[in-house]
């Protein structure tokens, strides 16, 4: 079996967001003065065969810390879905 991890990849709240502030700033002078904030991030989908959710998720956790983040600066959330 195999599954699709659909990835979220995020600043801390404790980080500064320069995109997401350029991007607020941005969408304010287009008019949209009701934006209170934004925040930019990654996603990614990355199939993983492994024959369990749970060895699945293990994997997805893995390659999250070594690979797809930096650990220090961001945080990751990931969904499981089975594949067919």
């Amino acid at each position: 079996m195999a599954y699709k991890a659909k990835i979220r990849v995020t600043l801390r709240p404790s980080i500064l967001d320069v995109q997401g502030k350029a991007a607020q700033h941005a969408l304010e002078n287009l008019g949209y003065t009701t934006v209170e904030s934004v925040r930019i991030g990654k996603y990614m989908e990355v199939n993983i065969g492994e024959n369990t959710a749970e060895e699945a998720g293990r994997v997805c956790t893995e390659i999250c810390q070594k690979l797809l983040s930096n650990p220090v600066m961001e945080d990751f959330t990931f969904e499981l879905e089975p594949l067919n």
